[in-house]
C-alpha cells in the first residue's frame, strides 16, 4: 500500500501542469526529506542494533532523532554510535539542509516574482495613463489648430 501512496503523492505534487515550478520544487524537496527521514530512522535502528551504548534502538526514538537531525536542531539527547549510524546521520543532515534550502529558495523566488509582477503592472498602468494624456493633449492641439484655421488663422 505504501508504494501506491507514494506514487500518488509524487503524481499529485509533480503532475499538475498549472502549478508553478516553485511549488513543484518545494513539494518535491519536502517529499524527499520525509522519505529520507522515515527510511533513515529505520536504517539507523538497524545499524545501531546491538551496539554498546546505542540509544537509537526503537523506531519512535529514531524518528525523533531524524527530525531533529534533518532540521539541524540536534539536541544531543540521541545520537548514533556506530560508523553506519553516523553515515546515515550525515545523509539525513545533508538532505535536510538541502531540502530546507530549496524550500526557502523557492519561497523567496515566488515572493520576488510576485513583487516583479506587481511592479510591471504598475509600470504598464503608468504608461497607459501617459499615453492617454498624450492622446488628450493631441486632441486639444488639433481642436485649437482647427479653431485657429477657422478664424482666419494666425497672422504672419
Amino acid at each position: 500500500m505504501l508504494p501506491g501512496f507514494l506514487a500518488r503523492a509524487v503524481e499529485l505534487l509533480l503532475g499538475r501542469r498549472g502549478r508553478s515550478l516553485h511549488v513543484k520544487a518545494a513539494g518535491a524537496a519536502t517529499l524527499i526529506l520525509v522519505i529520507v527521514m522515515l527510511a533513515g530512522s529505520y536504517a539507523v535502528v538497524v545499524a545501531e542494533r546491538g551496539a554498546q551504548g546505542a540509544q537509537l534502538t526503537t523506531y519512535p526514538r529514531a524518528l525523533w532523532w531524524s527530525v531533529e537531525t534533518a532540521t539541524t536542531v540536534g539536541y544531543g539527547d540521541f545520537y548514533p554510535v556506530t560508523l553506519w549510524g553516523r553515515l546515515i546521520a550525515a545523509l539525513v543532515m545533508v538532505v535536510g539542509i538541502t531540502a530546507y534550502g530549496l524550500v526557502t529558495a523557492a519561497l523567496a523566488t515566488w515572493f520576488v516574482g510576485r513583487d516583479q509582477e506587481r511592479r510591471h503592472r504598475g509600470v504598464q498602468r503608468a504608461e497607459e495613463s501617459m499615453a492617454e494624456a498624450a492622446r488628450a493633449l493631441h486632441e486639444r492641439f488639433d481642436r485649437l489648430e482647427r479653431m485657429l484655421e477657422g478664424s482666419g488663422g494666425p497672422k504672419r
